[in-house]
């Protein structure tokens, strides 16, 4: 009789101790559970600006590596390129033109993004349509301040150089001489890759990139932004008065991001590099 009460004590003991268990358990199992389900892909829709001496066409390869990873892309040409052929196009027409986009189509919470040039064209964007912008990307992208324009943030001698190629032009644009942008644009391409490229560049209407630009509504949005900066992109010196530190600075706090590659070889050249790297700079 003592051998059956002391058995039956000990398998409610053991009852006892599994039901304090059991919230334990299932917690584990959940947090298990949880550990091995795949993350959630975000779905973002990106706005996409090009820089200079390109048209919307520079985005083809990246939009397409962009849109397999199911985002929603739109890669808005702007006033004086593509088809417009208006050489004295002026800043505030190239903003007016990618903010008329973004209301056109109607489109909210977007990652609004500009490549060089396409940098102060964001910033003027984005004091029309903030309420439209999720997150401001700016990849190897000029960032005025306040009064400054982007010409200013050229070194000296590149300065000299694009004013004597305005001059020459007789048409207020600037067109870049192979030898510039071999060394300097496409630094990482081959030479079969760099003429081909070079193909495809076109003269720049010089008007906007000399404005001085009042961006005093811009400093005082308080939207999240970003930075992408290539490595190899030697358009600016590299350190301090590169593109990063020196340009991404100017936008206080900001998200960092970073990749190979130069200024106008891999979003060709590599896309889908440059694609997750977008991604990275600009989801939650």
């Amino acid at each position: 009789m003592w051998i059956k009460n002391k058995l039956t004590l000990s398998l409610i003991a053991a009852f006892l101790i599994l039901l304090a268990l059991q919230p334990l358990l299932a917690g584990q199992a959940e947090a298990a559970a949880v550990k091995g389900k795949p993350e959630a892909k975000q779905s973002l829709t990106f706005v996409l600006v090009h820089g200079a001496w390109v048209d919307a066409s520079f985005w083809d390869e990246t939009a397409a590596e962009l849109r397999k990873m199911g985002h929603t892309v739109y890669t808005p040409e702007y006033a004086g390129h593509g088809g417009d052929k208006n050489t004295q196009v002026t800043h505030e027409q190239v903003t007016k033109s990618v903010a008329d986009f973004i209301k056109q189509k109607d489109l909210h919470e977007i990652i609004l993004l500009g490549h060089s040039f396409g940098g102060s064209v964001i910033q003027k964007t984005a004091e029309q349509v903030a309420d439209r912008i999720k997150r401001l990307v700016f990849f190897d992208a000029f960032v005025p301040l306040d009064g400054q324009s982007v010409a200013d943030q050229f070194p000296a001698p590149v300065q000299e150089l694009f004013g004597n190629l305005l001059k020459t032009s007789g048409n207020n644009t600037i067109m870049l001489p192979f030898s510039l942008f071999r060394d300097v644009f496409v630094n990482t391409a081959t030479l079969e890759q760099a003429q081909s490229l070079y193909r495809k560049v076109i003269p720049e209407p010089a008007g906007p990139a000399f404005q001085k630009l009042d961006l005093k509504k811009f400093y005082s949005l308080q939207l999240p932004k970003s930075y992408l900066f290539l490595t190899e992109d030697a358009v600016l010196p590299q350190g301090a008065s590169g593109w990063h530190p020196g340009q991404s600075s100017h936008l206080g706090m900001f998200r960092y991001i970073e990749g190979t590659g130069d200024h106008m070889t891999t979003v060709h050249a590599n896309p889908r590099q440059i694609a997750d790297k977008i991604v990275q700079a600009s989801r939650d």
